[in-house]
């Protein structure tokens, strides 16, 4: 079946949007890092391996495909994306480690170079400052001489690169191995962080706090925005999918004003303004290019 030219860019930017009240609902959960690495994680990892039961055709190739370089490697991205991100938020100041994040476009253009032989367009590069620029503004203007870099800082930022390294790399993997069985490999990376968590917090931890907020999360939330991006970066380039998804960063806050009655800093209306502004020129220019080769 052959897509509309912005079928990646569509289905991406519904489920960056899909994935912004996340940080709210984490927030309303009261919860700790590793507790909501384990609820998270198996509950996302559940979904997503019993969508992948009811709907595969060929179980034996996916589990194939599982045990090979690309699955191993998606599921090990999906573990330490799923770890770093909740235990650096739990430890560190939260600006910096959405900094950290913010990066994920820059290393999905270079994996995709290493990897694939994909070039990014100059346009793109100036896109992924002007973002990193707006997020910049946004989750570290409002800080301006609170933030101490000590060691918890360091964590922090240590913290988000991995994430956006962790991210970067499944991208870049799924497109270049378009048979590997998303649902599959992405519910496995996730079973293994929530069992970890698990682990870390003890069973009998694990109902401490609002568990229908993060419940929501886990069964609703990451399972489609994590399906939907995966699948878009097998369609459009990876460091579209990592620009798009950076949505979630700037318009996440909004959801917690909404909800918390946390109002956003003027940095955070103008940051997020940016990186709208950019984005919105941006995927404008990709489909005045894709009308004019369908012409």
């Amino acid at each position: 079946m052959r897509h509309h030219p912005l079928f990646g860019l569509a289905l991406a930017t519904a489920a960056a949007l899909v994935l912004t009240p996340d940080a709210l609902l984490m927030r309303a959960s009261g919860m700790g890092g590793y507790q909501m690495v384990g609820w998270r994680g198996l509950l996302m990892g559940s979904v997503l391996l019993l969508a992948w039961a009811a709907t595969s055709r060929k179980r034996g190739a996916d589990l194939v495909a599982l045990f090979s370089g690309g699955g191993l490697v998606i599921v090990t991205c999906q573990y330490f994306n799923a770890t770093f991100f909740a235990t650096g938020i739990a430890v560190a100041p939260v600006p910096v480690v959405l900094f950290g994040v913010a990066t994920v476009p820059v290393f999905a253009a270079i994996f995709a170079r290493i990897i694939i032989g994909e070039p990014t367009r100059p346009s793109t590069w100036v896109t992924i400052i002007a973002v990193l620029s707006g997020i910049g503004i946004a989750v570290l203007g409002g800080e301006a001489g609170t933030l101490t870099f000590d060691r918890a800082t360091l964590l922090g930022a240590l913290a988000g690169l991995g994430v956006a390294m962790a991210l970067a790399l499944n991208f870049v993997i799924l497109r270049a191995r378009p048979t590997l069985p998303i649902l599959l490999v992405i519910g496995i990376g996730a079973c293994l962080a929530g069992g970890t968590g698990l682990v870390v917090t003890g069973p009998a931890a694990m109902t401490e706090g609002t568990v229908w907020a993060i419940a929501i999360t886990g069964l609703v939330i990451l399972p489609c925005s994590f399906f939907g991006l995966s699948l878009a970066s097998r369609h459009t380039h990876a460091s579209n999918v990592s620009l798009i998804m950076l949505l979630e960063t700037v318009l996440g806050p909004f959801w917690v004003w909404l909800g918390l009655g946390e109002v956003p800093t003027p940095a955070m209306i103008l940051g997020g303004m940016i990186v709208v502004g950019s984005l919105a020129g941006y995927l404008g220019l990709v489909g005045r290019r894709a009308r004019r080769r369908a012409m």
